[in-house]
């Protein structure tokens, strides 16, 4: 079925984990007391670089600063619709130093650079289907981002926003518990949403995906698709096969490490849209 589904080449941006460590706690996931092993963590993310690379993607990479354990989560920088760049503003003072090198990167590149004035972290609470109702962006909130940069992101980037509350503080961003398979449609874990918010999304997405608990877990939706191949976590495995069923290209990669600060394949690739 694989052939009924066309790739689209995109543009990434990654940020190596040179200076990744757990070293504080602000997810559920991230264990202070459980050790990574930095050398691995290098590895992996080097290997899904290579992955997208070989799928005919382009990588961009973000120079990694001391003391910013967590830029290895490029997709939180910023969120990118058809070159403008809207910034993140990070929640936790922990993170806080990571939006000013995202913007550096943007404004160096050229790109239309929009500074919030609303919490929000980048492309972990936003997802962006062009051909879906004539482009919509989907919004999380719950944990993270607060709903008035959802308004925020509308204004900047002139697309119709759709909020989603996010309910399971383990799914504490959107691309935890939601993911574009294509230009049009997504996969979702229901659990992770508000019942409102969940109907919402079968109204949307009647085609959608849909994941359940275990997949969730294993940070199976926080992944990265080009409309045909889908790059997830090796743990994955129930997801993998419901993309395969759906007519996708499963792709797996271990990334163990880094879901020990809460993150998976999505979370270190942010898609730039220029």
């Amino acid at each position: 079925m694989s052939q009924h589904r066309i790739p689209r080449n995109r543009t990434y941006l990654m940020c190596p984990p040179e200076h990744y460590e757990v070293a504080y706690a602000i997810n559920p996931w991230m264990d202070t007391a459980t050790p990574v092993d930095a050398e691995l963590a290098v590895k992996q993310w080097e290997r899904l670089r290579e992955t997208l690379t070989g799928l005919g993607h382009k990588v961009h990479v973000l120079a990694p600063e001391p003391h910013l354990p967590d830029m290895v989560y490029a997709a939180n920088g910023a969120f990118t619709v058809d070159g403008v760049a809207y910034g993140a503003r990070f929640k936790y003072a922990q993170r806080t130093a990571e939006a000013a090198a995202h913007r550096a990167f943007y404004e160096a590149g050229g790109w239309d650079f929009r500074a919030p004035t609303q919490t929000n972290e980048g492309e972990g609470d936003f997802a962006y289907l062009p051909r879906a109702h004539g482009g919509l962006i989907l919004a999380g909130y719950g944990f993270r981002t607060e709903p008035a940069a959802h308004a925020e992101a509308q204004d900047v980037l002139g697309r119709p926003t759709v909020s989603l509350r996010l309910v399971d503080p383990r799914f504490y961003h959107l691309d935890t518990a939601l993911a574009a398979l294509d230009d049009g449609n997504v996969t979702y874990y229901p659990g992770a949403f508000s019942v409102a918010s969940q109907r919402v999304l079968r109204q949307l997405f009647p085609h959608a995906v849909l994941a359940d608990e275990a997949d969730a877990y294993a940070f199976g939706l926080n992944l990265v698709s080009d409309g045909r191949n889908v790059v997830l976590n090796s743990e994955a495995t129930g997801m993998a096969r419901k993309v395969e069923a759906a007519g996708y290209t499963a792709v797996l990669v271990e990334l163990s490490e880094l879901k020990k600060g809460g993150g998976s394949v999505k979370c270190c690739v942010a898609e730039l849209r220029p």
